[in-house]
């Protein structure tokens, strides 16, 4: 009985019940316009019948007919509910039944008012129209199989009954026809639920496939943190725009915002602190740009702005003060308040830009706000457009640059007032360009960290230093700079470490680094820092003092020296609290075991202040500047003559 109810019951299935009402939109219409033309033919022939049987009875079952044709009639289209296609099917199946019953009845009624034609027609009307009936309605096979039931079991009962051989041959004839039209029916209704279903299932991988194409457009466009476009998105909105500015014979401006020392923030509060500032900086920004303004998030610290309404340096000044005062007041949590300040590039499109060419000039003015007037914004000028074109110049010279012939190294001596010798030289790079002439090293240096070129130039460096080593005395050493690209690269030190090890021992060649350096990442350069100590090699402290957690670098990392940075020595005859931390140095440095040496010394107070505090390793023009190879070979020789005639001057005292 269960299965028997569910096979004429409207299937539970939202899709297939809103697939099927849809196709009976378009067929169900067709089947009552069949069904009314083939009543009113058999009708129109049956003129002796009573005007009860030939006019008012096909006349009531015309009018539901009608009825349901604009029904669903009105139901056409693919907007339909679940519901109401829920509802429109199951009146289906009831509407189906009677119509079928009360057609059947009509048709079978009229038999005894006609002759053999009339009756001929009547067999033929009952078999031709079921089957059209059945055929329109299966799609839904609950309707289908009741019409079938409904004229099938009257029309073959009442022609066998008859007793006419032709009229029973009919129905048998008709009973084999239906049926094996039901099984068809019944193949296609199958088919069409398993049809019905692929296209669903295939509708929920194409809506998943959307979904998560659009999810990876908005990973690839959007930044995840703050919800402002990223720097893919800042790209192509700025060509755009740059685009119909040219198209508008209009200027655009362009800005870059920088939030200084952000890494600290992270370091002192966390990284939870850190993107919560983060966000409410995107709150402070999104809260004073223009409706035009195309505000995107380029990096950890960096945020860009578009302006398409700033043609001019005033007023993109005025918007770069705007933004970095509004940095200024303090972001309060409950571990604590966040103090911190922005610097700001801006610059003015000109004709003929790309947007790299308009960025490129913003990130340089950033740069420049960065060093020399940090909290505050520039606007890219004439005098920052030559500065750019020499970087340029001299990126392109260093990028083709034969780097053996053209960097060569000097020579700076570190002199132990104990021993009254020279017992090292620190190693400086320096460049000759056959194109720019000498550059400085404050110049290269930076574009070289920048540009990912340091590596080349600190194993340049270190081969001219091994082999220099080679020729000096053996108690002598020479120092070499290691960057924070060298350190954070594992191919780097490697490469430096093989070129030590292929120079032989005894090592005589140290290296220093600077607390910045080691900052990204203390473990991996202390793991590079130890393969290079066991390879004959010292390291020193570079600097020391002006990075963050000093103490904490001189606990972890594996120094045989810490260099005090000359701006402690500069102040040292005249500040109190350079004094003490000088001290301070000299005292851990002897508790610890290891050496300190003290840079920029330059004048004879400073020296007589550090020999009374303790310090015995001098580095600095006082004592020497930087010289050639030659010139190092020629200072050796005059301090052993010096140091010959000292020693002549005590054992002939003695004597």
């Amino acid at each position: 009985m269960k299965r028997l109810v569910q096979y004429f019951a409207v299937p539970d299935d939202p899709e297939l019940v809103q697939a099927q009402a849809l196709a009976f939109g378009r067929q169900v219409p067709l089947m009552y316009g069949i069904l009314l033309v083939n009543s009113l033919a058999l009708a129109a022939t049956h003129t002796s019948a009573p005007d009860l049987l030939r006019l008012y009875v096909p006349g009531l079952l015309t009018l539901v007919c009608l009825v349901r044709i604009a029904v669903w009639w009105r139901s056409r289209g693919g907007g339909i509910t679940y519901s109401k296609a829920r509802r429109l099917l199951r009146s289906t199946l009831w509407v189906s039944a009677l119509l079928g019953i009360g057609f059947s009845s009509w048709a079978l009624s009229l038999y005894p008012y006609g002759g053999p034609y009339q009756q001929s027609h009547i067999a033929f009307y009952m078999g031709i129209t079921s089957i059209g009936c059945v055929y329109c309605l299966m799609h839904l096979r609950g309707a289908a199989t009741m019409v079938a039931l409904s004229v099938i079991i009257p029309f073959v009962v009442f022609f066998v009954v008859s007793g006419n051989l032709v009229f029973g041959a009919l129905a048998v004839n008709l009973v084999l026809v239906v049926g094996a039209l039901m099984v068809v029916l019944l193949n296609n209704y199958r088919d069409f639920g398993a049809l019905v279903a692929s296209r669903g299932e295939m509708e929920r991988k194409q809506a998943e496939t959307q979904r998560l194409s659009d999810e990876n457009h908005r990973l690839a466009n959007v930044d995840s943190l703050t919800g402002l476009p990223n720097s893919r998105s800042f790209e192509r909105h700025l060509q755009a725009a740059l685009d119909q500015a040219e198209a508008d014979q209009t200027r655009i401006g362009v800005a870059r915002l920088d939030i200084d020392s952000f890494k600290s923030i992270n370091d002192i509060f966390g990284q939870v602190i850190g993107d919560r500032v983060l966000v409410e900086i995107t709150k402070r920004i999104n809260a004073l740009r223009r409706p035009s303004t195309f505000v995107a998030r380029l990096g950890s610290n960096s945020f860009a702005l578009i302006l398409p309404e700033m043609s001019d340096e005033a007023a993109l000044q005025a918007c770069g003060d705007v933004l970095t005062e509004a940095m200024r007041p303090a972001f309060a949590f409950k571990v604590g308040t966040v103090h911190l300040s922005a610097s700001a590039g801006l610059a003015v499109s000109q004709p003929g830009d790309t947007a790299d060419m308009l960025f490129d000039r913003a990130d340089y003015a950033t740069g420049v706000a960065k060093r020399d007037a940090r909290g505050r914004a520039l606007v890219f000028s004439e005098r920052h457009a030559d500065e750019l074109s020499r970087v340029r110049r001299m990126e392109h010279a260093l990028h083709t640059a034969d780097l053996d012939a053209e960097i060569y190294i000097l020579f700076q001596p570190q002199f132990d007032i104990a021993l009254n010798r020279t017992t090292g030289y620190e190693v400086l790079a320096r460049w000759r360009s056959p194109d720019l002439g000498e550059v400085s090293p404050g110049e290269f240096i930076p574009l070289a960290e920048r540009t990912g070129m340091i590596s080349k130039i600190t194993q340049t460096v270190l081969r001219k230093a091994l082999a220099m080593s080679g020729t000096l005395p053996k108690p002598l050493r020479l120092s070499v700079n290691l960057s924070a690209h060298d350190l954070g690269s594992t191919t780097a030190m490697e490469a430096i470490a093989m070129l030590v090890e292929q120079a032989g021992r005894p090592c005589r060649v140290d290296f220093e680094i600077t607390e910045t350096a080691v900052m990204r990442d203390i473990g991996q350069a202390n793991e590079g820092l130890l393969a290079l100590l066991a390879l004959g090699s010292r390291i020193a402290l570079d600097d020391f003092g002006t990075g963050h957690s000093s103490l904490t670098h001189v606990q972890k990392l594996p120094l045989d020296r810490i260099k005090v940075d000359r701006s402690f020595v500069k102040e040292v005859t005249s500040d109190p609290t350079s004094r003490a931390i000088i001290k301070t140095t000299v005292d851990l440095c002897r508790n610890l075991g290891i050496s300190c040496v003290f840079e920029g010394i330059e004048t004879e107070e400073q020296l007589d202040a550090l020999l009374g505090l303790g310090g015995t390793v001098m580095q600095g023009y006082l004592f020497g500047r930087p010289m050639s190879a030659d010139k190092v070979l020629e200072h050796i020789a005059d301090e052993n003559q010096g140091w010959q005639r000292h020693r002549r001057r005590i054992f002939g005292a003695a004597s």
